[in-house]
């Protein structure tokens, strides 16, 4: 069952697409139109993502994960953007230690 982007998972997102190339400007046009459609079974904050295709362009050819990233401070930890056929399909976090990050840390701490 599909539900909104947490307002967190969307600032990270835009946070991680800020450049002004042209696939991090058509990733960042499909924020508004992204959907969460799944979880990490490990109970994380990564999520499976669905853009409606009627109401975005596709993102120009690039390699897999389109952004890669970490945070810094007290939640160290990766976050990658992944796509499929352009389009974003998975935001993932994965966490430094042993323990998930099970909420998406402020967006300003992202080192890219």
């Amino acid at each position: 069952m599909a539900e909104p982007l947490s307002s967190e998972a969307a600032a990270t997102l835009r946070a991680l697409l800020a450049g002004s190339d042209p696939v991090s400007r058509a990733l960042l046009a499909q924020i508004p139109h992204t959907r969460v459609v799944g979880r990490c079974g490990c109970g994380c904050a990564t999520v499976d993502l669905d853009v409606d295709r009627t109401a975005a362009a596709p993102a120009p050819s690039h390699d897999n994960p389109a952004v890669a990233a970490g945070y810094t401070g007290p939640h160290a930890a990766g976050v990658m953007v992944c796509t499929e056929g352009g389009y974003l399909s998975r935001l993932e976090i994965y966490s430094v230690s042993d323990e998930p990050i099970t909420a998406w840390p402020d967006a300003r701490l992202i080192e890219r």
